[in-house]
């Protein structure tokens, strides 16, 4: 039982050529770009750079996220290789697979559903909270019952919490899904013209009421936390004995590692590479040209916030709004919040999609029943994992708090960057021969690079998200060894090997005799 078999770039290009698990090429380079940009720009810019700022960084939160950006650059550089050379669904799982082997890319899998599920899930209920925040501008009053706001059975279950907007935006965006990645990116097209406008407005018109005075210090003081837990203590600072702080240059790595949540979205872009006309062109200009775009406008963005009000007043679920809102400019705070559910409705949808077409590419492989890699005759969607992924979402959704597991998401996107960087010195190694549509600068600099910064944020997250993150990846395991590694298409071409080479022995021995 060989765990760490690898599946060949040439087996992994045929397999799609199948026609039951065929996937319809439609997107272009712009429709690349707008998936990156429409997943990117969302919860990150809209939520976290309040509170990242506010808690950890202050001003410096600009700084956060160049070195959050840096970090994706530098492993979108070695994305950008692989998907144009392996133009498979699956991203960093496929990758994984033809560099590394079977389990790495099981665990990279696995850990890929982690990211997107979770993700879709917590952007949803932050969609809900916005939805519900315009209604009631517009006068519209929904029960706390159905909001998340009371308890759904306070006799019975007091805990107990229903999230009805939030699980219903995810199966509208399921149905969205189902019927085909053109009508996704058209629907993504639209929503993400409308949140960048909004985005541009801000920066146009918030420049004017910026006040120097609030950029100083840059960088606040480092300050030591009180009564702050063990549990959510950044991780290496517990390793190294070292206080819990915030600000600072510790404020400014720990800002880092929450607003990358703020950056998921470039690696989605390669889960599309088996539906794009001419991934070899298009995947490095989409993975690249949106995470460009998208570190441009979070700097320019975090910039203006913090000059025009003071860090601490940004500690809000909606620091866009409320930063219009301290200055008394409640028109442009009710413009911002409709470009936020805009851009949050896009990040649902698109990460609702990589999560389906990493499970569809793992199904494939025969690693889940591949009863869930069916493509619809129609739509040339994956839509039977599509539907169960919205189900799920919606569920999770309605009744979960999700609270800190944004974290979760962060810690499981780290560790694909550091698999693929890996991945790619690896590949480059084993088969130097393979024809690169693009080629990754400076190897080996640049994904050693990439590989520790990313494992160096890692170790800014708390130690309650390192813990469940392995209960996560242990649960996966079980899996995997229970089901995946018997049923796996390597596994069984291995077997009729076997038997094959069984069969001429026995048939060397009766000729013998």
């Amino acid at each position: 039982m060989n765990i760490f078999r690898t599946k060949s770039v040439e087996q992994s290009i045929r397999d799609t050529q199948e026609p039951e698990h065929q996937l319809r090429k439609t997107l272009g380079p712009i429709d690349l770009i707008v998936f990156g940009i429409g997943v990117i720009i969302g919860t990150g810019i809209f939520v976290l750079t309040g509170t990242a700022a506010a808690n950890y960084s202050g001003p410096g939160i600009a700084i956060s996220f160049m070195v959050a950006g840096v970090a994706c650059g530098l492993a979108a550089l070695c994305y950008a290789e692989f998907a144009s050379s392996v133009p498979v669904a699956g991203s960093a799982y496929t990758y994984s697979y033809a560099a590394l082997g079977e389990f790495i890319a099981w665990v990279i899998g696995w850990d890929l559903i982690l990211e997107f599920l979770v993700g879709a899930s917590t952007v949803s209920v932050g969609w809900s909270q916005y939805f519900v925040s315009i209604l009631k501008s517009l006068g519209i009053f929904l029960p706390g019952v159905i909001t998340g706001k009371a308890a759904l059975l306070p006799g019975l279950l007091p805990g107990l919490r229903l999230d009805l907007p939030a699980a219903m935006i995810a199966l509208v965006l399921t149905a969205i899904l189902v019927m085909g990645v053109h009508t996704s990116s058209r629907f993504n097209l639209v929503v993400t013209i409308i949140k960048l406008s909004v985005v541009v407005f801000f920066i146009v018109f918030g420049i004017f009421f910026i006040h120097p005075a609030n950029w100083t210090p840059f960088i606040p003081p480092a300050q030591s936390v009180a009564g702050k837990g063990v549990l959510e203590s950044p991780f290496l600072q517990l390793i190294l004995g070292f206080p819990p702080e915030v600000y600072g240059i510790s404020g400014l790595i720990t800002g880092a590692a929450i607003v990358f949540f703020a950056y998921i979205g470039f690696d989605i872009v390669a889960t599309t590479a088996e539906e794009t006309k001419k991934p070899q062109r298009d995947m490095p200009i989409g993975i690249l040209g949106s995470l460009a775009i998208c570190t441009t406008l979070y700097i320019i963005v975090s910039l203006i916030m913090t000059g025009i009000v003071s860090y601490k007043q940004l500690n809000t679920a909606a620091p866009m709004a409320t930063t219009f809102e301290i200055i008394k400019q409640s028109w442009a705070a009710g413009l911002v919040s409709v470009g936020a559910i805009c851009g949050l409705t896009a990040v649902v949808m698109i990460l609702m999609l990589g999560q389906s077409r990493v499970f569809f590419a793992m199904s494939r492989d025969h690693l889940l029943p591949s009863w869930f890699a069916k493509v619809h005759p129609r739509f040339g969607t994956p839509y039977r994992i599509s539907i169960v992924t919205g189900v799920i979402v919606a569920t999770i959704a309605a009744f979960t708090p999700i609270g800190d597991l944004a974290e979760l998401v962060n810690i499981g996107t780290l560790l694909a960057f550091v698999l693929v960087s890996i991945g790619v010195l690896v590949l480059r190694r084993t088969q130097p021969n393979m024809h690169r549509a693009f080629r990754t600068p400076g190897v080996p600099v640049v994904p050693i690079l990439a590989a520790l910064i990313c494992l160096g944020l890692m170790l800014y997250l708390p130690l309650i998200t390192w813990i469940r993150f392995a209960a996560w990846l242990v649960l996966g395991i079980i899996i995997y060894f229970l089901y995946g590694v018997h049923h796996s298409r390597l596994a069984r071409e291995e077997i009729k090997e076997i038997g094959k080479d069984t069969l001429l022995e026995d048939s060397t021995a009766t000729s013998s005799d």
